[in-house]
């Protein structure tokens, strides 16, 4: 790569990361219930991208890539965390772990009640505007569950004590 090409390249991903930096900043956040995770999440995904940016011709949507690499990092990371757990402190059986949460009207903490999948589809569909079948592709998995993650999140929002109140 020429000198010339390396800073038209870099100012590609420059203007790139300008447009797309603080929508996955947002969803990261919500995902992830915390700044500091999703400011990591952020920054390796991107990182990932800049690595293959010589080769973005041939990722068919960028955005959805980064967002892809973003989300399974965020899996990766709690996979890991939660194997951690489990070596550390044995799971017992029958535990429910919602009944010791406050439900609040907060936005914020309504999603936190909300499985990971269905978390995701809902922010990335209603949240973020993509369609399901981006939504589906950023996943990893197919339109119809996305739809139907999204609908059994909102239902479970429905049904919080919160959100009847607000």
């Amino acid at each position: 790569m020429f000198p010339s090409q390396r800073v038209e390249a870099w100012a590609r991903f420059d203007t790139f990361f300008e447009e797309e930096h603080e929508r996955l900043f947002k969803a990261l956040y919500f995902v992830t219930g915390n700044r500091h995770d999703a400011e990591e999440l952020m920054q390796d995904a991107f990182l990932k991208l800049w690595e293959r940016w010589d080769q973005i011709h041939r990722i068919d949507d960028p955005t959805g890539y980064l967002f892809r690499v973003a989300l399974n990092g965020f899996r990766m990371r709690r996979r890991r965390s939660a194997m951690a757990i489990r070596n550390v402190v044995p799971v017992t059986e029958g535990r429910d772990e919602f009944l010791d949460v406050e439900v609040r009207a907060d936005v914020r903490q309504l999603l936190l009640g909300l499985t990971t999948r269905q978390r995701a589809a809902l922010l990335l569909v209603d949240l973020l505007g993509y369609p399901s079948e981006q939504a589906a592709s950023i996943l990893g998995v197919r339109a119809s569950t996305v739809r139907a993650l999204a609908a059994k999140g909102r239902q479970a929002l429905r049904g919080t004590e919160g959100a009847r109140d607000a």
